[in-house]
């Protein structure tokens, strides 16, 4: 894709990576669509400056119809269970089916109305657990229950790539900052509860929420492929350490053994040690993180709560 004012419609808009790209693709002067199915979305939407356009990921049709005239499709959409939530079943049912079903219709219909460019979300934690070694986009990953759904998705968007089309995978690594899930990990350990997966000596690959936007921007010049998007990897004592830190605990907890188990499959990927690099994203793109290496004052966007519980 030539550099240049181009229309971009995107899925999953409202959420937190969708807020930030449709800020940064419109700060960069990009026409910006955003799928909406409630009026709460489209005010938001509005609100951020894009155009709300009515349409189901789940309805083809009405992809194929908002897709038309578009240079570049930004599919976002997800819904990750925040906390302890996740270990209920039937939380993922929503999440795994936005990263296959809706993803199979994104790319259908993306093709079927001429669009040249198609970018997806994914995660880091699909790749396996390779101890200290730094890990690649060449890199094995290892496929389960809990990781199938997104790579499939990742399949469906590889396969819309070709000599004349883009098919671009984001694996993104864990977001922390201005968003839920972080504040809900804030309180955890504000009330001395586990807050860590693993162990100490694991590596965790992380990405800021003040880095979102900027990463799915530059995925407008990346050339077909998978890439991974984060900060430098972090060593996941010190990450849960700096959870502690910021809410004036002396240091964080891990989830033992039993815990682990009463949690579930779900749980199993966020135990792998993914010491991921990024180099390749910004050779592609030149996109570097403004929050390079994670300190506690990632949490300040989160406005963590004012004092520990005993």
């Amino acid at each position: 894709m030539q550099d240049g004012r181009v229309r971009v419609v995107v899925s999953g808009g409202t959420g937190v990576i969708g807020r930030a790209a449709v800020q940064s693709l419109l700060a960069a002067g990009h026409d910006v669509d955003v799928l909406s199915r409630s009026p709460e979305n489209t005010a938001l939407i509005e609100s951020l400056g894009a155009r709300a356009c009515p349409a189901d990921l789940f309805d083809p049709d009405s992809l194929q119809r908002i897709y038309a005239g578009a240079d570049a499709v930004v599919n976002l959409a997800s819904r990750v269970p925040v906390g302890y939530a996740a270990v209920w079943p039937g939380s993922w049912r929503d999440h795994d089916a936005l990263r296959t079903t809706a993803v199979a219709n994104v790319v259908a219909a993306a093709r079927a109305a001429g669009v040249r460019r198609v970018v997806q979300e994914s995660v880091s934690f699909l790749y396996a657990d390779h101890g200290d070694a730094w890990i690649t986009e060449q890199d094995s990953i290892e496929i389960t229950p809990a990781t199938e759904p997104s790579a499939v998705g990742e399949s469906h968007v590889l396969g819309f790539g070709s000599a004349s089309r883009a098919g671009v995978v984001l694996r993104f690594g864990s977001i922390v900052g201005d968003d839920a899930m972080t504040r809900f990990w804030l309180k955890a350990a504000a009330s001395r509860r586990p807050v860590g997966v693993g162990r100490r000596d694991q590596w965790s690959h992380l990405v800021h929420t003040d880095d979102l936007g900027s990463a799915v921007l530059a995925a407008l010049q990346a050339p077909n492929g998978v890439y991974n998007v984060g900060a430098a990897p972090v060593l996941r004592g010190e990450l849960v350490d700096g959870y502690a830190k910021a809410v004036g605990v002396d240091s964080g907890a891990f989830l033992g053994p039993v815990l682990r188990r009463l949690a579930g499959p779900r749980v199993e990927p966020l135990t792998r040690s993914l010491r991921v690099s990024s180099d390749h994203f910004s050779a592609q793109t030149g996109w570097q993180p403004r929050r390079s290496t994670f300190d506690p004052a990632w949490f300040d966007a989160a406005q963590a709560p004012v004092a520990a519980t005993s």
